[in-house]
């Protein structure tokens, strides 16, 4: 299982994590500031950091336009393809599906 963030969200993606390693599941978290940059980068040395195979979870606190590239059809996004919410940024961010918890039960439902 690989989990893919680009900020603030990474994380909350290393917690869902240790959750999953938890329940015996192998995860790569992939923390992704840039998509030019890793776009820029070898067929080899991509495939070495999302591998063929392997179900793939994007994690963007922002639309999820553009993510389906790096996860595959067999793989998932959480995104905010709406408008967001007003609260506390740990309590929005938890309403919204971003919480460790909901992170880790949707990676769950891509391992077979």
């Amino acid at each position: 299982m690989v989990l893919i963030a680009t900020g603030s969200e990474v994380s909350a993606i290393v917690a869902a994590a240790k959750l999953l390693a938890d329940e015996g599941i192998a995860v790569r978290v992939v923390s992704f500031p840039s998509w030019k940059i890793f776009e820029e980068q070898t067929a080899e040395y991509k495939a070495s950091v999302l591998p063929a195979g392997v179900p793939k979870l994007a994690v963007e606190a922002g639309a999820t336009l553009g993510w389906w590239k790096y996860v595959g059809l067999d793989g998932d996004v959480i995104g905010l393809d709406r408008f967001g919410a007003s609260a506390p940024g740990p309590i929005v961010l938890e309403k919204l599906g971003f919480g460790a918890a909901n992170i880790a039960a949707r990676a769950k439902k891509l391992v077979k």
